[in-house]
């Protein structure tokens, strides 16, 4: 059983995309409707891509970028209350917390796809260049 437990947390962290389509329809299958399901879903894989970029990155270049990438975290969050303070009167921490993790996402599933896209070319490159 614990094989199996650590065997499923290693896809979801090395496949977060994974983790988002089967969140997504849990959600929509016990009737979460379709926005909501999709922010549960962006929710639950912001936390594992925090694992999954800096993991990526040290898998095809060797270099660990967890420190900077929660310091840019906590810089945008930074900014984003910033912003906020500035346009209200009054700060929803509630709806500031919710955009701010709602960007995380946006950000580094932008940056695993790319991570992804340029390990695949790196690879076959290589593989070429071995030829």
């Amino acid at each position: 059983m614990k094989d199996f437990l650590h065997i499923i947390i290693s896809i979801i962290i090395f496949c977060p995309i994974l983790l988002f389509v089967i969140v997504y329809l849990i959600s929509r299958r016990v009737k979460i409707r379709g926005t909501h399901a999709f922010g549960v879903a962006s929710d639950l894989t912001t936390l594992c891509l925090f694992f999954s970029v800096p993991l990526a990155i040290g898998v095809l270049w060797s270099v660990n970028v967890s420190a900077l990438l929660v310091t840019l975290a906590i810089m945008m969050a930074m900014i984003f209350t910033y912003i906020d303070w500035r346009t209200k009167k009054e700060i929803e921490v509630k709806s500031l917390l919710k955009k701010i993790w709602r960007f995380q996402f946006l950000v580094l599933s932008t940056a695993y796809i790319v991570i992804c896209i340029v390990g695949v070319i790196q690879s076959v490159i290589e593989y070429l260049q071995a030829v």
